[in-house]
């Protein structure tokens, strides 16, 4: 079964808080009993904050959360003091988390490393004290400014997944299996379509110490672009990929063709996608002899590509050496 726990999408209606009110106040003492303004500004009204953790991967945490409304601030009062501010919310979200208005569909914040906060939603200025506005002509100014009111709205939260290359093909390409093999990640793997319902992530480790991060995302099927399928959700995931690499298993019945269609949906959702490196894995090698390599080959895309088989590691380094260099290349 699929776990639940991977949620890469909420709507939140948030509000900031107001700013408290200034203060009309005049020094009143035995000494002074006609003293002059000295009304205090009013506290400014909570924030909406999002920040990055680097120990999230989901949105889950966010899931039943459906209103968040920041502290209000308070107002000024005699003797110049200031009201005190509201409280912040404070949402920490997994890395790659962009907010959109819901109404506009317009990104506003993206956060993208640990402890980067973002604010989404200012809080209203507290209003000035009467103090502010005594002057020449008007030592006694009986006014004060009102407090700003906050802003509210539906925000959405988006995940994209954040990885070093990202596995791109058909469901059964072998795409969960590489991973397990490649990294410790520990995908769910069996023989039907869409095993995998959510993103994995796995770090490959590399040369001397080096290493990269892949994500398993759910299969493409042809219409992807058009939201057929798992569609659309599994294209957000691949946006933020230094990398493509595009698994084709070796008893396809036209390896071209199928690049050709994986290709044509990347570009149908969004043509920048294709401006990202490239990388061909054909899986499932052996069942291949040497004679029935060499021909496959002539008939491949025009992509760096390599012959591999999770099974018996066949090609595996070769694969994490292509990869590197299209990474650092």
């Amino acid at each position: 079964m699929a776990s639940s726990n991977f949620v890469d999408y909420v709507k939140i209606f948030l509000r900031s808080g107001n700013g408290g009110a200034g203060s009309a106040h005049f020094l009143r003492t035995k000494l002074n009993p006609r003293g002059g303004p000295d009304g205090g500004d009013g506290g400014r009204g909570g924030h909406i904050i999002v920040r990055g953790n680097s120990q999230l991967w989901t949105l889950l945490h966010l899931k039943y959360t459906k209103h968040l409304m920041a502290e209000n601030g308070t107002g000024g009062s005699g003797a110049l003091k200031k009201g005190a501010e509201g409280g912040d919310i404070v949402i920490e979200v997994p890395l790659g988390t962009v907010v959109k208005d819901a109404e506009t569909g317009e990104q506003e914040s993206e956060i993208t490393f640990h402890g980067e906060e973002k604010i989404v939603m200012r809080g209203g200025r507290g209003g000035l004290g009467n103090d502010h506005f005594k002057s020449a002509t008007n030592q006694a100014p009986k006014y004060a400014q009102p407090g700003e009111e906050g802003i509210e709205g539906w925000k959405i939260f988006e995940l994209k997944i954040l990885a070093d290359v990202g596995l791109v093909g058909f469901p059964n390409a072998g795409k969960s299996t590489l991973l397990s093999v490649l990294s410790a990640a520990k995908p769910e793997i069996a023989d039907y379509p869409f095993t995998t319902l959510r993103p994995n992530l796995g770090i490959v480790a590399y040369r001397e110490g080096l290493s990269f991060v892949m994500a398993d995302i759910p299969g493409i099927i042809e219409g992807a672009s058009e939201g057929k399928g798992l569609g659309l959700r599994f294209l957000r995931h691949i946006e933020r990929n230094s990398v493509l690499l595009f698994m084709i298993p070796a008893d396809s019945k036209d390896i071209r063709k199928e690049y050709t269609v994986l290709l044509n949906e990347l570009k149908q959702y969004n043509p920048e996608l294709l401006d990202k490196n490239r990388v061909l894995a054909i899986t499932k090698c052996d069942m291949l002899d040497a004679e029935m390599t060499g021909l496959m080959k002539k008939e491949l895309p025009k992509v760096p590509s390599v012959f591999i088989s999770s099974h018996t590691q066949q090609g595996l380094t070769q694969l994490k050496d292509l990869l590197w260099k299209s990474l650092n290349g």
